[in-house]
């Protein structure tokens, strides 16, 4: 079945004209017709555009282009400002808000020739692990839809591991793009900060936000990162540093690499978690590989760090929603602080509200030496640990989550317990690492993903590593009961 190809086996038929994009289009926008109403992974649908774009991209391709993306369908999470389609960041706040430009992400793809079936369902302003906050309702895990996918781009995975689409951009502020991968079971790749312009990215926690992607595989996030990549002056946090050739990377040996085993990643890990990391361990130790323990001391800070200087950011980010110049506003208000007041009560949700309060609290004239400045410091250090475990090992390797995915409404009501989800994620973003998580097994017949994390801009590497394991075993070509045909 068509779904069930790699990116790169899609686009070897479109350039051999053995199948057209518009094809492949409605291949899977009957997909989702098929199985969205049961997943919720999508807010809106553009399915006549979609076609639109897929019938230019056979154009182009009769015209001699061969582009690894052009005429491969993809659905954006619902983060990125989209031209002329509503763009709601999972919110009521923005609910009825049509994006009049294209975020650079966007822009590329569809530079390159990528065709936007949808935009992807996720939590409120991507403030959430487990995609029970949106505005829309909860995302469903296609490996058992009483689980939640994880989040915040629980949309982008749910979307990926069910082939609604050949991948699917998210975003990663804590772990939203590796945690939803490996509770779905797929490939979810968060780059270096600034690596991937923001610009378009409607903004939760400005210093922690990147840009990544959901696919089947490595070597599919290297064709989907090539494009992405690259310096935007559109984006003042945008690194101007050349993109490699990820692809080329892919075909780098492992043998001489050296891996650290992250010491602090198995406290606490239930015993067959921790088994099927030992199990990848062994596996790149057969590759030729070195692995070796090491330690980064301030790491269980990581969390605490992250729930002072995120909501912090957010507090500030989200007070331009006020109701004035768009989104939702609220009936006739009274006067101008009813107008604020109602609109941001009204239009926000419960976890985006006590995000907002708290870090509000953090940036008191009372509290900011003792909240924000020494998370700040400790953040410096969570950093300088991960550079002096980079001078004994090349890349580090653990666990994604603690746990496979927690039934729906589980943890809801108990937000430090649902924060806790992120404790393995949350370093690399203070960091400002890249890192990538893969399947690696099951739980409970629940997929587990293992997480590769890099020195900043080792993407290629962490690619090649991710990659290098999935030739040896093929739990990345796993479907969930029910989707396969």
């Amino acid at each position: 079945m068509l779904h069930n190809l790699f990116i790169g086996e899609q686009a070897d038929l479109l350039a051999r004209r053995q199948l057209s994009s518009v094809e492949l289009t409605q291949h899977y926008l009957d997909r989702i017709a098929r199985f969205n109403p049961q997943l919720n992974a999508l807010i809106t649908l553009t399915a006549q555009r979609a076609l639109g774009e897929a019938a230019a991209a056979d154009r182009r391709r009769s015209a001699g282009e061969n582009s690894p993306l052009l005429g491969i369908p993809l659905i954006h999470k619902d983060i990125f400002c989209t031209d002329g389609v509503r763009t709601s960041c999972g919110s009521r706040m923005l609910d009825n808000f049509v994006a009049p430009y294209n975020a650079t992400v966007v822009e590329r793809l569809q530079g390159a020739g990528g065709v936007t079936l949808a935009k992807a369902n996720m939590d409120e302003f991507a403030m959430g692990s487990s995609n029970e906050t949106s505005y829309y309702g909860p995302v469903r895990n296609p490996w058992d839809t009483t689980r939640v996918p994880g989040g915040s781009s629980g949309g982008s995975a749910v979307v990926t591991a069910a082939r609604l689409a050949a991948y699917a951009t998210g975003t990663d502020t804590g772990g939203s793009i590796r945690q939803p991968a490996a509770l779905t079971g797929v490939t979810g790749l968060k780059p270096t900060y600034g690596r991937v312009s923001r610009f378009g990215m409607i903004a939760f926690a400005s210093s922690l936000d990147q840009a990544g992607v959901f696919t089947r595989s490595a070597a599919d996030a290297a064709l989907v990162l090539q494009v992405m990549a690259g310096f935007d002056p559109k984006d003042s946090t945008s690194v101007d540093q050349p993109v490699p050739d990820y692809h080329a990377a892919l075909q780098m040996p492992v043998k001489g690499l050296k891996i650290g085993l992250l010491k602090e990643f198995f406290d606490g890990l239930e015993p067959k978690a921790a088994a099927l990391i030992q199990d990848a361990l062994a596996l790149y130790r057969k590759l030729g590989a070195e692995t070796v323990e090491v330690s980064l001391p301030s790491l269980p800070l990581s969390v605490p760090t992250y729930y002072v200087v995120a909501p912090a950011e957010c507090s500030s980010n989200l007070s331009r929603f006020d109701g004035v110049r768009f989104g939702y506003r609220c009936a006739a208000p009274k006067d101008l602080m009813d107008l604020y007041k109602r609109s941001r009560g009204e239009g926000f949700g419960a976890e985006v509200k006590r995000r907002i309060m708290t870090g509000t609290y953090v940036l008191s004239a009372g509290y900011f030496d003792a909240y924000y400045l020494k998370a700040q410091k400790a953040r410096q250090k969570i950093a300088d640990d991960f550079k002096a475990a980079f001078t004994q090992v090349d890349l580090v390797i653990g666990p994604t989550t603690p746990t496979p995915a927690f039934a729906i409404g589980a943890k809801i009501d108990d937000p430090v317990t649902m924060y806790l989800n992120d404790i393995y994620t949350i370093g690399a973003n203070l960091a400002g690492l890249p890192g990538i998580s893969v399947p690696c097994g099951y739980v409970d017949s629940l997929p587990m993903g293992l997480q590769l994390i890099g020195p900043h801009f080792s993407e290629g590497r962490l690619l090649n590593a991710a990659h290098h394991y999935q030739l040896q075993t093929d739990w990345h070509r796993h479907i969930p009961r029910g989707y396969e045909s």
